[in-house]
């Protein structure tokens, strides 16, 4: 018997549990490589050499294999931003700007096809709608952190402020993860991150 044949006879009996991770594993590489729209049944069957109802074993459409998969990336970036935010700390502000970035760098770079999903593969609508909803989220943690820290320094008029600084935080992040990821190997995540953690403490501390 073909070895294909039998790899294919050997996938059927691994079970939905432990298929469904492959399943989203090969959407994922499809999605980041020819858009969301390219995530077929057919698709992710042909990608992972199983047939079409192993796939249909796990999940019952493309549209629900799509939600899941963009419910997955999208709340463990979530996850991994967030944590990434609270590990910002240093002797100074100054400091803790650069462990930030730094600590935000590093989860882009261990997770680069996920955030080139969410980054690159817009603007389908199934995208974009879980990206502005984890960026709400982003956004009120990042207010929470910086009025403090604003308020400390006497920044005055911060009410009218934090909205515009907030949104200029969070596009400084995103510049900074659309550079590391636009050219392999250029930049490393310490370096990048010290680069836009210094030079985004400079712009607020004129604040």
């Amino acid at each position: 018997m073909p070895r294909a044949s039998r790899s294919k006879t050997r996938a059927a009996h691994l079970g939905p549990e432990r298929r469904r991770p492959q399943i989203l594993n090969a959407a994922l590489e499809i999605a980041v490589a020819d858009g969301v729209g390219a995530v077929t049944i057919g698709a992710v069957a042909q990608r992972l050499e199983v047939t079409r109802p192993v796939v249909y074993s796990c999940f019952n459409d493309r549209v629900e294999l799509i939600d899941e998969l963009l419910t997955r990336e999208s709340e463990a970036l979530l996850a991994n931003t967030l944590l990434a935010l609270r590990s910002a700390r240093g002797d100074d502000l100054e400091t803790a700007f650069v462990h930030g970035y730094q600590a935000l760098l590093k989860v882009v770079a261990e997770q680069p096809d996920s955030w080139r999903l969410l980054f690159f593969a817009q603007p389908d609508p199934a995208v974009s709608d879980r990206f502005a909803k984890a960026r709400a989220v982003v956004a009120e943690h990042v207010s929470a952190q910086l009025r403090p820290v604003l308020d400390a320094r006497g920044t005055r008029d911060l009410d009218r402020k934090l909205p515009v600084l907030v949104e200029l935080f969070i596009s400084s992040c995103e510049a900074s993860l659309r550079s590391l990821l636009g050219v392999a190997g250029e930049w490393q995540p310490a370096e990048l991150g010290e680069l836009y953690g210094r030079a985004m403490w400079r712009a607020f501390s004129d604040v």
